[in-house]
């Protein structure tokens, strides 16, 4: 009973945290660049002295690191010229409180300074620093570069990282990296007037959220019937030793 009551728990727990991820790429379908979030599971030994007295070996499914898709989301056309996507394994940089940050949400603006920052106000960096434009009509070309009025006016830091680099996010559709593992992307295209949806499929997401939920109320179950039945045996059976 007792590796009953470990794998129930270990069991809910796992569910517990899967159900976090689940929420949080349904409330996130709808943000620009967003990259989903998968679970991955290890398996977990149990101690071996407890096995010691009955011969056998235990493992348990525990959540592992969650894994990030960073496949390509589709792009949906806005006709603003400051809405900016990405065709391509890629990030924009952008200087955060907390330093330099990487995103995929192109939905940017200007301040009333001509600074082109972010929908929470953080800079976007381009190859000289924090990118400030003077009014007029701006075009981005496929590569990144910024002209207003047909005159060049910067262009836009663009990064990638290889596949080994570890990636960590920070929510709002924003990851941070080592330092220095930036690279210049190999192949990537900016679009002007469009932004990149989220790579997750909002109905998708809900079906799996119902699917983690009725798993946990099935480890919440078992782990009900162990506590009565140890209440039973409390109750019963250990007064008669």
């Amino acid at each position: 009973m007792n590796n009953g009551i470990y794998a129930a728990s270990t069991g809910l727990l796992a569910r517990t945290q899967q159900l976090d991820l689940a929420a949080n790429n349904l409330a996130n379908a709808n943000t620009s660049g967003f990259r989903g979030q998968h679970v991955s599971f290890k398996s977990q030994m149990m101690n071996a002295s407890a096995t010691v007295s009955t011969g056998t070996v235990n493992s348990f499914g525990v959540l592992g690191s969650p894994r990030t898709d960073f496949s390509q989301g589709s792009l949906q056309q806005t006709g603003n010229q400051l809405d900016l996507a990405l065709e391509g394994s890629g990030f924009f940089a952008v200087q955060s409180p907390t330093g330099v940050q990487y995103t995929r949400n192109g939905n940017f603006h200007l301040t009333k300074v001509g600074a082109l920052v972010t929908a929470q106000g953080y800079p976007v960096l381009g190859d000289k620093g924090p990118i400030t434009l003077p009014g007029g009509n701006v075009e981005i070309s496929s590569a990144g570069v910024i002209s207003v009025n047909g005159d060049v006016a910067g262009q836009l830091q663009l990064n990638e990282f290889a596949s080994d680099v570890p990636l960590t996010s920070l929510g709002d559709a924003y990851f941070s990296a080592p330092q220095a593992a930036a690279e210049a992307p190999s192949q990537l295209t900016v679009r002007q007037g469009s932004l990149e949806n989220a790579n997750v499929n909002p109905v998708e997401c809900a079906v799996g959220l119902i699917e983690i939920q009725r798993n946990a109320e099935m480890m919440q179950r078992a782990l009900t019937t162990f506590h009565n039945e140890f209440n039973r045996i409390a109750a019963q059976d250990l007064p008669k030793v």
